[in-house]
């Protein structure tokens, strides 16, 4: 058996599926694509290849297998492609509210406490709870409105990498993907934190 050298030495999970950087995928294509990476570099097919292949064959079969994980995922894909063009490092969330929900997270942050304060006490939780679930479903909301511009902007995005737009257009682009999934990331953080404290 050959070296597996089919995932390896790709610079990054786009190229690794021949895809081009753009946020719209076929997930038939990509899942095709994948089936038949994996068969290719399965570490089954490495049983008698030397230590050097069985290790690479492992490596890739995982690259790949993280690759897809990313790609079929739309945020993370977004994330991801910011990540390749240098407007976000890894782990980087910029936890910051958005200005004009400043006065609501300041509200479920004070109701978040009451609750927490009546629970501790044994109080009547009835009230704080309506108010969260109210909060809850207006955040939620807020997060559908968010995904909705995300997907709006990735458009935008695949648009100008079809029509060679200048690096100016794109990184404004880019910048504005950003923008969205910082506020996806905060408003996400909020609802997980209701939900928590609603349980």
């Amino acid at each position: 058996m050959s070296a597996p050298s089919t995932a390896l030495g790709k610079s990054d999970h786009f190229s690794l599926f021949g895809l081009p950087r753009k946020l719209w995928i076929e997930m038939s294509t990509l899942e095709k694509k994948f089936l038949e990476l994996s068969w290719k570099l399965h570490p089954d097919k490495f049983v008698n290849a030397s230590p050097a292949d069985q290790e690479r064959s492992l490596k890739g079969s995982s690259e790949l297998n993280d690759a897809y994980r990313v790609l079929r995922d739309p945020v993370a894909r977004v994330e991801y492609l910011l990540e390749l063009e240098g407007m976000r490092k890894e782990g980087e969330h910029k936890q910051q509210a958005p200005p004009e929900l400043l006065e609501e997270v300041f509200e479920l942050n004070e109701s978040l406490d009451e609750l927490r304060e009546a629970k501790a006490s044994g109080g009547d939780l009835g009230a704080l709870t309506q108010r969260l679930e109210s909060a809850e479903k207006n955040f939620q909301q807020k997060l559908s409105e968010v995904d909705a511009q995300l997907q709006e902007t990735a458009q935008q995005w695949d648009a100008a990498i079809d029509a060679n737009a200048s690096d100016t257009d794109r990184k404004g682009i880019l910048v504005g993907l950003n923008e969205l999934l910082n506020r996806r990331s905060y408003i996400r953080n909020l609802v997980t934190n209701v939900e928590k404290e609603l349980q």
